[in-house]
């Protein structure tokens, strides 16, 4: 019943917007049912409405003619206006079955509850705003604004399905366009004004092949990285869903946008604003878990974007590896083969040094307490530790920063390893190797790990780890 909610919230907007006071059923048979339905190809499933019941054999390449789908949508429109109330006249309601809880029901509830044709109008004008994401799930937004936005979108993706050009492309996808649109519109590496079918099929929009031309589904982190460029400081409530044969509801969460835009902040300050923009595409699609284990978390947050596979690096379980691969030309090898394989070193090196830097913006961000004394700090120290171990002529250095230090799973056993450290630090400053101050970094640093709670301790100890990798690669 949420669509309906959306509905009304959208269609308030429209009339502030437009001046036109349509009324529900006005705004569907005007603007909605044209749009989405009065074409060959859907926009959007019928479901078990009038508009799609005969069901249409699209695989076959059958279309309703116009004729077939005015009276599609007179039967639709007089079974909204009757007493009917079910999932084919209502997008999200109760399905018209007689056992209890069907399972193409969402939000169902034994109140009685006096529902008018206009709430079913709205409902249909609300299953529009849907944004599809990679999982299978998708998500309402009840920002004024997204839904403007996402309503201006319907028109493009309209003229997209027109174009007699893409003769096999797919309709009824809807949802994942609203998805991408947003993705697209608020992008500030994808935006482009005079933007075209072969310009968004280039990013990524749309896959064509020989057998079909279809929307792709974007990643949720890369739609929510678009969305915080446009609300850096806000966070929004998401309902997150599935409806089809099945529906799921997962119910309504926070969206921290400005979390999102803090990461890009962040990686702007460490990094730079242009390798900010030349590494988006990379980065946006490291961050973020699986959809549905983010929702399990509560909130869409910092803990949501962590990156892939960084989860592995906690404790001494891995080492980040970055070491530049050395390419040589070997005897014979011909001059092109040896550029092919230099441009996948340099592609590898470059892969490498991104996921480097996307995990160290999100550790840092998700350190508490001190972030900005906490942006240069861990690679001063890798540098520091990085000059201990060259003034040894054994390995027990190197093994005791990698699996002692580097490797602690609490402040307990960090600091004894650092104990050690310190201890190497006393001998060399007695053999006047280096002077006193270098001890000095490592008092401060036991100093600052002792303060730490047990959670930002975990997150600085993996940065740690990272940091004297990237310096350990250009040592």
């Amino acid at each position: 019943m949420i669509a309906t909610s959306i509905g009304r919230t959208f269609l308030k907007v429209y009339n502030e917007r437009t001046g036109n006071g349509y009324s529900a059923k006005e705004f569907f048979e005007k603007e909605y049912i044209q749009t989405f339905f009065n074409h060959p190809l859907y926009m959007m499933s019928g479901g078990n409405s009038p508009l799609e019941n005969p069901k249409i054999s699209w695989k076959k390449g059958i279309r309703p003619s116009d004729e077939e789908r005015k009276d599609r949508i007179t039967r639709t429109i007089a079974k909204i206006e009757s007493p009917l109330l079910d999932a084919s006249v209502a997008i999200g309601y109760p399905a018209s079955e007689e056992k209890e809880y069907a399972t193409t029901s969402g939000l169902i509830t034994d109140m009685s509850i006096k529902v008018l044709a206009e709430d079913k109008y709205l409902s249909w004008i609300g299953s529009g705003f849907g944004c599809c994401v990679k999982g299978g799930l998708s998500i309402f937004f009840s920002e004024p604004i997204i839904l403007w936005t996402i309503y201006e979108g319907w028109n493009v993706y309209r003229k997209i399905l027109n174009d007699k050009t893409f003769l096999k492309i797919r309709g009824n996808q809807i949802e994942a366009w609203n998805g991408y649109w947003l993705t697209f519109l608020w992008s500030k590496r994808l935006y482009r004004q005079d933007f075209d079918f072969s310009y968004l099929h280039g990013i990524g929009v749309f896959t064509a092949d020989e057998k079909v031309v279809e929307v792709n589904t974007v990643k949720w982190s890369e739609l929510v990285f678009s969305i915080s460029n446009k609300f850096s400081e806000s966070t929004l409530t998401g309902y997150v869903y599935s409806l089809g044969q099945t529906n799921k509801t997962l119910g309504f969460y926070p969206f921290h946008f400005s979390k999102a835009h803090a990461l890009i902040k962040y990686y702007q300050i460490l990094f730079g604003e242009q390798a900010a923009i030349n590494d988006a595409k990379e980065y946006e699609s490291l961050y973020g878990i699986h959809i549905k284990r983010a929702c399990e978390l509560g909130s869409i947050g910092l803990q949501a974007l962590e990156p892939k596979n960084l989860r592995k690096y906690f404790g001494n379980d891995a080492n980040l590896k970055l070491e530049k691969l050395k390419i040589n030309q070997k005897n014979g090898e011909p001059d092109e083969d040896y550029e092919a394989r230099k441009q996948r070193a340099y592609q590898k090196d470059n892969e490498n040094i991104i996921t480097y830097r996307t995990y160290k913006t999100w550790l840092l961000a998700m350190i508490t307490k001190n972030k900005e004394e906490t942006l240069d700090y861990t690679a001063e120290v890798a540098k520091a530790l990085l000059e201990y171990r060259g003034r040894a002529t054994k390995t027990d250095r190197k093994n005791l920063i990698h699996a002692e230090l580097l490797g602690a799973k609490s402040k307990k056993g960090f600091i004894e390893a650092l104990v050690s450290v310190i201890n190497g630090i006393k001998e060399d400053i007695r053999k006047e190797q280096i002077l006193d101050v270098e001890l000095d970094i490592y008092k401060e640093l036991r100093d600052r790990v002792h303060l730490m709670s047990a959670e930002d301790f975990g997150y600085f100890v993996v940065l740690l780890k990272f940091d004297y990798a990237f310096a350990e690669s250009n040592s």
